[in-house]
Order: structure tokens, then C-alpha cells, then sequence
């Protein structure tokens, strides 16, 4: 694991755990990595070994919960600065987080890495100078270094969030094609040089969190960073539809065309093309 902190636990695996000891069971094989992989644990009486260190058993875990070992103790893998910011198991196996008790990544149809692909391939970033405008896990990132991109830079305003990654398996390590920077890119983008980039992701936090990433300054700036023909994909869900009937998608439709892009709308956002 990249983080070296030994295993990760969930409450399901815990009760694996207790049930197979409670059997006086020798082993048991089972994934430590949140579905990266399958091991096989020795267990013992009062304790089990994973690879050459051995660890207490949890006990009760809480649902919904990553605990990493932290410190010399099973630890819930969430940090609280400037919001509560945590890592959040799924069934797919790779983890979404929250801010805030807010879910940042969609994991009701498919996984969130399956979702990272299918927007990453929108943007054809095979050979390209890509500009990640909000790495969160690292999901998009990862997506697009499998499928051979010449360089991501990525950008994360979160310190906590970045210490998430760390912590997860399925976020891609930092270095070689993938630069990771501490910053705001509302604020970042404007140091970045004209026609730096060839393809872009934007997955901002939703319009009433972060409404300057859906501003037609913003779009602008996008719009000079990227080169002519340069695609983006950008998340935009659907939120307040069912409320108040608002098209966010559309509204992000208008005002990239207005900034110099043309656009449709494509999966969960819209895909744009520089112009």
C-alpha cells in the first residue's frame, strides 16, 4: 500500500475477522486494500498477521467507515480542519469520500473509477497535456495515465483530501506523469500559460459550494489555458431538478459556448470543445 500503514478495515471485514476466529478458523483470505487484491491473514488467538506484523482485532467497526492503522490503532480514515472531510467504502470496492456528509463521487450505478473512465475517455487524453482541475481521490488522474496520457496536472484545495489519497489504494501515487499541486484552481488557473494544456477534466463541488468553477470568468481562463481543439469534460450532475426544475447542465452549456467552446451535453455533464 502506498501509505504503509498496513491494512484497511471496513465493518464488514471486521465481522469476517470475528466470525472466523470465533470458528478457531487458521486463515482467512480476504481484501485488505478495499478489493485491490486477496490475501491470505494467519489468525491467531488474540491477534493476526498481515505480511510480517500482527494486529489486534477491531472489534465492532462503524458502517460506512475506512479505518487505516494510525498510530498504533484501527483509526477512522477522516480528518476534521475546515470541514469533516472522510473516506467512504463502497460496494464496488474502490472508496468515494464526503465532505461534509456530502457524497463527491457518484457510486449508485457503477464504481467510481468505472465512472472516472468513461468521462476520461471523452476527453482522448492518450499522449496529452491534461489539466485535472479537481483531483479529489485521484480517480480521473489514474483513469488517464492508463490510457497514456503525456502528463496530468492536477489541482487539490484540500490538504485533508489529499491525505485521503494517500491513504487509498486506488488513488494513483504521485510523480512521473502525474503532478499534484495544493491549491485553489479558481485562483491557480490565471499563473497557468495560454494554450498549456490539450484536454481538461473539471469536476468541481457542486454550483452552491463552489459557484466561482461555474463562473464565466473561470470558463474563460479554461478557454485560454486550453489549446485549439483541446477537449473538456465537465461534471455537472443534476442537481435542484427535481426541486426547482433548474438545468445546471444547460446553464454550464450556455455559458461555455459564450466563453468560446463548443458544447453538448454528454453522461452526467457536458463535453466541450475549445474553439
Amino acid at each position: 500500500m502506498q501509505s504503509g500503514t498496513g491494512p484497511l478495515l471496513t465493518s464488514g471485514l471486521a465481522l469476517e475477522l470475528e466470525h472466523a476466529r470465533r470458528a478457531r478458523a487458521d486463515t482467512l483470505s480476504a481484501s485488505f486494500d478495499l478489493g485491490r487484491s486477496v490475501v491470505t491473514v494467519r489468525l491467531g488467538a488474540e491477534d493476526w498477521a498481515f505480511g510480517t506484523a500482527r494486529f489486534p482485532y477491531p472489534g465492532t467497526l462503524k458502517e460506512r467507515t475506512v479505518y487505516a492503522w494510525l498510530d498504533g490503532a484501527f483509526t477512522a480514515v477522516s480528518r476534521y480542519g475546515r470541514s469533516l472531510v472522510k473516506l467512504v467504502p463502497t460496494d464496488w470496492g474502490p472508496p468515494t469520500f464526503e465532505i461534509d456528509g456530502i457524497k463527491m463521487l457518484p457510486t449508485a450505478r457503477l464504481s467510481p473509477v468505472e465512472d472516472a473512465r468513461a468521462k476520461v475517455a471523452l476527453v482522448r487524453p492518450a499522449g496529452r497535456r491534461l489539466l485535472d482541475t479537481c483531483g479529489g481521490l485521484g480517480y480521473f488522474a489514474a483513469e488517464a495515465l492508463a490510457a497514456g496520457v503525456g502528463s496530468v496536472l492536477s489541482f487539490e484545495a484540500n490538504p485533508d483530501v489529499i491525505w485521503l489519497r494517500r491513504l487509498n489504494p486506488w488513488s494513483p501515487p504521485e510523480g512521473g506523469a502525474l503532478e499534484l499541486r495544493l491549491g485553489d484552481v479558481a485562483a491557480a488557473i490565471a499563473t497557468l500559460p495560454d494554450g498549456a494544456f490539450e484536454a481538461a477534466l473539471h469536476d468541481p463541488p457542486r454550483f452552491g459550494i463552489s459557484g466561482d468553477l461555474y463562473s464565466a470568468h473561470f470558463y474563460g481562463e479554461l478557454r485560454r489555458v486550453l489549446c485549439r481543439g483541446a477537449r473538456l469534460f465537465h461534471y455537472t450532475g443534476t442537481p435542484n431538478r427535481l426541486t426547482s426544475g433548474r438545468d445546471v447542465p444547460g446553464e454550464v452549456l450556455k455559458r461555455l459556448t459564450a466563453a468560446g467552446f463548443s458544447a453538448e451535453r454528454a453522461l452526467d455533464g457536458v463535453l466541450a470543445v475549445r474553439r
